[in-house]
């Protein structure tokens, strides 16, 4: 069957959750995408509904992908995180997830817990600092705010590992994503810190662990009359949707590094040993004995999308206007800090601005502007990469927004490297089937499954207009940070109704 059988690959997205059906030689021979809502009941909150959402889209997907009777081999997901959704006994959820670094309800936690257990002690054991990103500082503030649910709690789920349990009835979790669950995971040791584990989440069972390559357990009969999948379907652990996706473009080796244009910017690099950095999250791998760097700017396409809301107009024009610019978009500079940010600054009430506008500036130059300043921002989270020891030997280029060429040329040409754009950028679901494939003991060639179809060249010319922009980009958040975080405040307490 695994020579004959295709792959499934499946991934709860943010926004959305998309599916491929691949052979093992890595043809792709079916796609499908459903979007869904995601929830703000509070200023900071970000959650999701693991019945309507996730559940929901995964049996769509499946019945969607396997409807005229093809055969599978494996099935790999994955999805956002880390996440927090607290589970009864049977693995019911008990409240809506609490999503990744975006829901900034624990700021208090946080500050409790890196006090309690040592800033130092924290980034040697568990490799990251306490930010927003953390499920531990979450976990107090459920027991905290809303001690009914977490009283109620015996099982921890994130995504993908929810449907890897309704799916196979069993309760694990990959070692990535719980190298996440900062300060609940030892990354030396490689498995759970339980005594800060039961110091965060006391009385919680903690999921068996295992690798985003191992096959966590089989479709069950209830599973497969649901889905439409076949019982006794392999089914793998799963994993964080940002490295299953770094698995569908090969980014494997040490040096590898993965560049993800999206409604957030993120980027992962591989690593052959732990190098924590104040500023970064340090993790496991998606691969057994590889760890990764990983840092996320908070957004990154949302101001793009924000421009085009304001205007009215679309990304084709708007892309045009700006290509007509020249580097430095006439004298403007963009922070890029409209949510906060997280690497690697880790300040959720940094704000942002536009500095050096003037009644001649149009819409090409602030589009420009808000380019550069994502790529301000990627050049600042891997220099911070390289100065914990990383080495971004490559970079690839994944997501929605490598398409049309200029904001990955304003990149590699803010950064001065060279960035390979694969043929495909379906994203995690591929690197989904790619998972699947080891599990059941092929070997997917990433260079066959997804070939890298064009290299973005830094031009020197332009880059050194932008080693000067890039000084004063540094500069511009110290000197503001004050007036960014009273406007923060000011803002919150508008949120809140307080005049």
């Amino acid at each position: 069957m695994a020579e004959r059988g295709l792959l499934l690959g499946i991934d709860i997205g943010t926004a959305s959750s998309k599916g491929v059906l691949v052979t093992p030689r890595g043809e792709i021979v079916a796609r499908a995408s459903r979007a869904h809502s995601t929830s703000y009941p509070h200023p900071g909150w970000v959650e999701h509904d693991a019945e309507s959402v996730w559940w929901q889209d995964f049996v769509w997907l499946c019945r969607e992908l396997t409807s005229e009777g093809r055969s599978l081999a494996g099935l790999a997901v994955s999805g956002i995180g880390p996440v927090l959704l607290p589970a009864d006994g049977g693995g019911k959820p008990l409240r809506p997830a609490i999503l990744y670094g975006v829901d900034t309800r624990a700021q208090r936690e946080i500050e409790e817990l890196t006090e309690e257990l040592g800033a130092d002690a924290i980034l040697e054991r568990a490799g990251t600092a306490l930010s927003s990103q953390a499920v531990g500082p979450k976990w107090r503030w459920l027991a905290r705010h809303e001690p009914e649910v977490f009283e109620r709690t015996k099982l921890f789920l994130m995504a993908s590992s929810y449907l890897v349990h309704r799916l196979t009835g069993e309760y694990v979790l990959d070692h990535h994503s719980a190298s996440q669950c900062d300060p609940m995971y030892d990354l030396r040791a490689g498995g759970w810190a339980a005594d800060w584990a039961e110091r965060v989440a006391p009385g919680v069972e903690l999921p068996r662990l295992l690798w985003p390559t191992e096959v966590a357990g089989t479709v069950t009969a209830a599973a497969a009359e649901e889905t439409g999948l076949p019982q006794g379907l392999p089914v793998t652990a799963g994993t964080v949707d940002a490295w299953a996706e770094a698995a569908s473009v090969g980014v494997a080796d040490p040096g590898d590094t993965m560049v993800m244009y999206g409604t957030t910017m993120f980027l992962v690099q591989v690593l052959a040993d732990p190098r924590p950095h104040q500023g970064l999250w340090t993790t496991c791998g998606a691969f057994p004995g590889t760890y990764s760097l990983a840092a996320g700017m908070a957004t990154s396409g949302a101001i793009t999308e924000w421009l085009r809301k304001l205007v009215g107009g679309d990304f084709a024009d708007l892309v045009r206007q700006a290509a007509a610019v020249p580097a430095g978009s006439r004298g403007l500079l963009l922070l890029p800090y409209f949510a906060g940010e997280r690497t690697p600054l880790f300040d959720p009430d940094a704000r942002g601005v536009i500095a050096g506008l003037t009644t001649g500036h149009g819409l090409g130059e602030l589009y420009r502007a808000a380019l550069e300043g994502i790529a301000y921002g990627v050049r600042h989270n891997l220099e911070a990469m390289h100065a914990s020891g990383g080495e971004a030997r490559r970079l690839v280029a994944v997501g929605g927004g490598t398409q049309g060429g200029l904001w990955t040329q304003i990149v590699s040409d803010v950064t001065g490297s060279e960035q390979q754009v694969p043929a495909e950028t379906i994203g995690a679901a591929l690197g989904d089937a790619v998972l699947a494939a080891v599990a059941i003991g092929l070997e997917p060639d990433a260079g066959k499954w997804n070939p890298v179809s064009a290299t973005v060249r830094p031009d020197e010319s332009r880059g050194a207009v932008y080693e000067e922009f890039y000084a004063h980009y540094r500069g511009l958040y110290p000197s503001t940070k004050d007036t960014m975080h009273f406007l923060a405040d000011r803002q919150q307490a508008a949120d809140r109704g307080v005049p």
